[in-house]
């Protein structure tokens, strides 16, 4: 507990390794591979919980994200919230891009997912919202050529510190390698409150950040939340960004404060 309370005050930049945090609370598995039990899904433009398009499903214990019932993308992007909060833990799972982009979804779409994590809850998204007020773990697929980096970050609603600095993009890319075609990638994300957060692949860290809080770009007029305000905790929501993806192996550990 010494070390890990050294963890929670000083920022990475300073030489901590997330591999070093002690493991002492079991995995938890957050989807049951049967339904989408506990977790709440939004769509844009469709009220809560409100499937439209069947773009979430389970399937041979894997969650599918689908737009093959659509013939065009009109803005339906969704989000899947686990219904409990968490602030201090590890979250690892496995994802994969399937199929083609539906017709008519953004360019930046392609091949395009993420798992938001200290996301508001799913009940206080307005109902024409695209994307929740979060810290964004960015999937990108690679595009067959070139190189493509995944687990970046993204800050919709959100502020964040780069090596002591604010980053003023909305993505920062993280120094992970290209993964081309339809194999499954698994990740790991370390969340330390609103302090400290890791992105791995293969055991590898590849970014790094800190100080999450609340900012003002992409958040909905009159949020409730004022700018600067430490964001320590909140939902964790898998991304429907108009290509077809799927997750397994979606399991969380908490780690003691």
């Amino acid at each position: 507990m010494k070390y890990l309370t050294l963890l929670l005050v000083l920022p990475l930049m300073l030489g901590c390794k997330p591999s070093t945090i002690r493991e002492e609370a079991p995995w938890i598995p957050l989807f049951n591979g049967t339904n989408l039990e506990g977790w709440d899904l939004k769509i844009t433009g469709h009220p809560l919980n409100e499937n439209y398009a069947n773009i979430f499903s389970v399937k041979d214990s894997i969650l599918v994200v689908s737009y093959n019932q659509l013939d065009s993308f009109r803005g339906e992007f969704g989000h899947l919230f686990y219904r409990q909060p968490f602030s201090h833990y590890r979250l690892r799972l496995e994802y994969r891009f399937t199929g083609e982009q539906c017709p008519g979804g953004p360019d930046w779409g392609l091949r395009n997912s993420g798992v938001m994590v200290h996301a508001q809850s799913a009940t206080s998204m307005e109902l024409n919202q695209d994307f929740p007020v979060s810290v964004e773990v960015q999937f990108l697929g690679g595009l067959g050529t070139g190189e493509r980096s995944t687990l970046n970050v993204c800050t919709p609603g959100t502020d964040i510190d780069f090596n002591g600095q604010t980053v003023e993009g909305h993505c920062t890319n993280s120094q992970s390698k290209t993964y081309h075609g339809d194999q499954w990638v698994k990740v790991e994300i370390v969340v330390l409150g609103d302090s400290v957060f890791h992105h791995i692949i293969e055991g590898d860290t590849v970014l790094t950040y800190t100080h999450a809080r609340i900012g003002p770009s992409m958040k909905p007029e009159g949020y409730p939340v004022a700018d600067g305000t430490p964001l320590k905790e909140g939902y964790i929501a898998l991304q429907a960004e108009s290509h077809n993806v799927e997750f397994r192996n979606v399991e969380l550990q908490e780690i003691t404060k």
